[in-house]
């Protein structure tokens, strides 16, 4: 009696089993019919037909290796249960036959191939060559359904929502919705990486707030999605343009902070900066010649640990670490306003936000118009192009200019519309942490600390000769500059703008006449 193996696939992994059940019910009545003997049976679920990479393909193999004496056929539905790839598949049928001597049976087909019968193997060829164009055809109409559902239609197609993002609705009406405190992860990832966090410290703090994407490059997947900008990327189809496309799904952060984070990808990768704690001005701080310091622990005669600021430059600085955090300290203690100041800059906010959402309105309006005409213009090389008036390339080129600025304009419209009375209430909240600043600068973390000192002297904090200096400070947080200055703790000398007005002299400020001026005006 002749014996046979026989191998059962289907391509979805989604597909039921009885596209399975279907298969052994054609082969075992064949096996029957012919008074054969079945020996084993490999089964390949949810994988394609593309290659021959399959785990129980490689089984079926491994098996005709050691028992191929001992096996006639191999059973299959039909072809494309074999192979969908017609050159690969003919080498394997001609190998199966020629080193073998086991000859490949299309149950449903009604065909055993026979690589030394012409007849035979022309048939075998067609159906191979009929299984790949069909898987042609279907790699065609998913492409352009992909195109379509991406390009035209905005969705997301693919099954898992990035991070920030979860899935509502069935089929063609699923969507991605924000998902709040994922969300604002995302955020803190964008505006700690513009901002100069190293990478290391952002995947630190990101973990514990609850960033679930493990991996080296899962913050810079985050980075460069053009998803978390309300895009998505489109690859061309056929002689439509790819690029980015506007997706129906809101976004977390605005296009425009998305492409400055893409421009700084660009730049040259910077020596990795090392944040560590009981250095936290390390990099911030600059020397009088104007290079940042660097910081290291040195071994004191008992054995512990004192840690030093240093220039580059040896003979330049070596600060007392704790020096210079004791002595920062009671600048932020004289930076801290006054309840009475507080209560002024929250009448002022009120009324410049108010002025601000008139202006907005107004800037929205020109936005708009702006945006109307870039459509138009859109439309306009569209049907340049499909009467065949301009050539492909023409037409791409225009694609991707208008296709950009109409994205920056819809920024500026969505970051324009944005809520201010959720800005206003946050800044309402946070207002009265100004009245003890050194208590926000000593419950901050590292990197905190550093954005704290960046933002409150515009990265412009020197130190030299035992004091610290800045030629920008927050006018509002400046006001005790002088009582600074008399306990040797910083030296703020206000930059000016405008270099042909001569610096104000005396304790008032006011300055002293030119009187050959106010002759020469006589």
């Amino acid at each position: 009696m002749k014996k046979a193996i026989r191998y059962l696939r289907f391509s979805d992994k989604h597909q039921s089993n009885g596209s399975i059940e279907r298969q052994e019910l054609y082969t075992d009545q064949w096996v029957r019919n012919n008074n054969i003997q079945l020996v084993d049976t490999f089964i390949d679920r949810g994988k394609s037909a593309r290659t021959f990479d399959r785990p129980d393909f490689k089984k079926l193999e491994e098996f005709i290796r050691k028992h191929y004496r001992s096996v006639d056929f191999l059973l299959v539905d039909q072809m494309d249960r074999f192979s969908r790839d017609a050159g690969e598949a003919i080498k394997m049928v001609k190998k199966l036959q020629v080193d073998f001597n086991i000859q490949i049976v299309s149950v449903t087909e009604g065909i055993t191939y026979d690589y030394t019968t012409p007849g035979s193997f022309f048939r075998t060829g067609l159906q191979l060559l009929l299984a790949e164009e069909d898987n042609i055809n279907r790699s065609v109409k998913v492409r352009g359904g992909i195109y379509t559902a991406k390009a035209k239609e905005g969705r997301y197609v693919y099954k898992n929502p990035p991070f920030g993002y979860f899935k509502v609705g069935e089929r063609k009406e699923r969507h991605l919705e924000i998902n709040q405190s994922e969300g604002d992860i995302v955020r803190y990832i964008y505006d700690s990486f513009l901002n100069g966090v190293p990478i290391y410290k952002i995947v630190e703090k990101a973990r514990e707030l609850g960033f679930k994407r493990f991996g080296n490059v899962a913050i810079q997947r985050v980075l460069t999605s053009p998803v978390y900008a309300g895009l998505q990327y489109v690859e061309p189809y056929k002689d439509y343009p790819g690029g980015l496309f506007k997706a129906l799904h809101a976004p977390i952060i605005d296009y425009v902070t998305w492409q400055n984070v893409q421009q700084k990808f660009k730049k040259p990768e910077k020596a990795k900066v090392v944040v560590e704690d009981e250095l936290p001005l390390r990099g911030v701080l600059k020397c009088h010649c104007g290079k940042p310091v660097t910081g290291a622990p040195s071994r004191g005669r008992h054995g512990g640990y004192y840690y030093y600021y240093k220039c580059n430059k040896t003979t330049h600085l070596n600060l007392s670490a704790k020096k210079a955090h004791e002595q920062l300290l009671e600048v932020f203690n004289l930076m801290s306003l006054p309840s009475k100041a507080i209560k002024s800059i929250k009448e002022e906010s009120e009324a410049s936000l108010n002025l601000r959402l008139k202006n907005d309105k107004t800037l929205i309006a020109e936005k708009q118009r702006e945006l109307a005409q870039e459509d138009k213009k859109m439309l306009s090389i569209e049907e340049k192009w499909i009467t065949n008036q301009i050539n492909h390339d023409t037409y791409q080129r225009w694609y991707d200019t208008i296709s950009n600025n109409r994205m920056l304009l819809m920024a500026s419209i969505s970051r324009l519309s944005q809520d201010q009375d959720k800005v206003y209430n946050v800044l309402y909240r946070n207002l009265d942490y100004l009245t003890d600043l050194k208590y926000v600068y000593t419950s901050a973390d590292t990197t905190e600390k550093q954005e704290i000192v960046r933002l409150g002297f515009d990265n412009n904090l020197y130190y030299e000769n035992g004091v610290y200096r800045t030629p920008t400070m927050i006018d509002e947080l400046a006001h005790n500059h002088l009582i600074m200055r008399d306990r040797n703790l910083l030296i703020y000398e206000k930059k000016r703008e405008n270099l042909t007005i001569p610096p104000l002299s005396g304790p008032d400020g006011t300055r002293t006449r030119d009187l050959r001026r106010d002759r020469a005006a006589f």
